[in-house]
């Protein structure tokens, strides 16, 4: 089995059916479970932390803890974008290294809480992606669009890794 075989069927690995958020990003459609989601806020005010990865290069204090604030955008290789009236942040829990996190996601839309069908998903293909295969678990198509899920594990993880490497 193939290791994006693999990150497909761990996702799925407890349902047919996850609970999803939906956001997006410079015009594509996310999704994160529903269950790892803290809490949607607006936009904070932000500290920069110098010498950070650029995708987290800030943090924002959170119910009175300092957090990450992560920008998926850059991990993904999209331009970062201005903030609107519509961009929130979601504050996800996640498991790095053996220890749950909280880490902020800078969104340019929550949209809203839905099913999505293991039927539905696909892996993502190997050929003509324009961003990493392994920054995502599938792909879910839901009418004519594609939703993606990102896996938050190899994201922070990778970046994680390659801190402190000269380029």
């Amino acid at each position: 089995m193939s290791a994006v075989a693999e990150r497909v069927d761990q996702f799925w690995s407890y349902a047919d059916e996850v609970e999803v958020l939906t956001f997006d990003m410079n015009g594509e459609t996310f999704a994160l479970e529903a269950v790892m989601v803290q809490e949607i806020l607006d936009l904070l005010p932000e500290t920069a932390v110098p010498g950070a990865q650029s995708f987290v290069a800030s943090v924002i204090n959170f119910r009175g803890k300092v957090i990450p604030l992560a920008d998926l955008r850059l991990a993904f290789g999209m331009e970062a974008t201005e903030a609107t009236i519509d961009s929130r942040i979601i504050v996800i829990e996640i498991d790095l290294h053996g220890e749950q996190t909280l880490v902020g996601l800078r969104t340019d839309k929550v949209n809203e809480v839905t099913t999505l069908a293991k039927t539905a998903s696909e892996p993502p293909p190997s050929v003509g992606m324009r961003w990493r295969a392994d920054y995502i678990n599938c792909l879910v198509k839901r009418g004519g669009e594609f939703i993606i899920i990102p896996n938050l594990q190899a994201i922070f993880s990778s970046r994680h890794d390659s801190a402190g490497n000269s380029h």
